[in-house]
């Protein structure tokens, strides 16, 4: 049960969004952005490092969401996704992408963990600036969203195919144009 009155039936940050509208602006609006804005990294990309990220902070609900969302802009190459989840180090994504999600898993930890050679590492493998700061902002937003979640102790489906519709959704439609009322 959450720790404060939301709508009846909305998981995760969906509750939130519908309850309090001028903060589902804002925060869709970051979402929107910084996983389909303008970056050399893809979508698909970004809502991987997302996922990874909600991974690692346990946040259940934006793991699955944005992992859903990752499959669905990956196509072909969904299964990457949960290889990421599973081991990202042992998984078959690029050297550019292990070594921003080194960075991510850093910046979710503590942002200062983050070192020249971390950043070195991103540019060796084909990383641009904009790649490494989409992907140290990505980590930090979702480190807030995550406590958002969490800290209002919201709820989460625990089967991950309740959230294929909706990651597909937010892969065709984006955040911005998204109908929280429809989960």
């Amino acid at each position: 049960m959450a720790h404060i009155t939301l709508p009846e039936g909305a998981p995760g940050i969906i509750g939130p969004m519908i309850a309090y509208p001028e903060t589902q602006k804002h925060l869709s609006g970051l979402a929107e952005v910084l996983l389909r804005g303008p970056s050399s990294l893809t979508s698909g990309e970004r809502e991987t490092i997302a996922a990874y990220v909600s991974r690692g902070n346990e946040c259940r609900f934006c793991c699955e969401s944005h992992a859903a969302a990752a499959r669905a802009h990956l196509g072909e190459n969904r299964s990457l996704v949960d290889q990421v989840l599973a081991d990202a180090a042992g998984s078959p994504s690029s050297p550019k992408m292990k070594a921003l999600l080194a960075i991510a898993d850093k910046v979710r930890r503590d942002g200062r963990l983050v070192h020249a050679v971390d950043v070195e590492r991103a540019r060796a493998e084909g990383a641009d600036d904009q790649a490494i700061h989409d992907t140290v902002l990505i980590a930090a937003a979702f480190c807030m969203f995550n406590r958002y979640v969490d800290g209002l102790g919201t709820w989460a489906p625990e089967d991950p195919a309740a959230y294929v519709e909706s990651g597909v959704r937010l892969a065709e439609q984006g955040y911005v144009n998204y109908d929280f009322d429809k989960g």
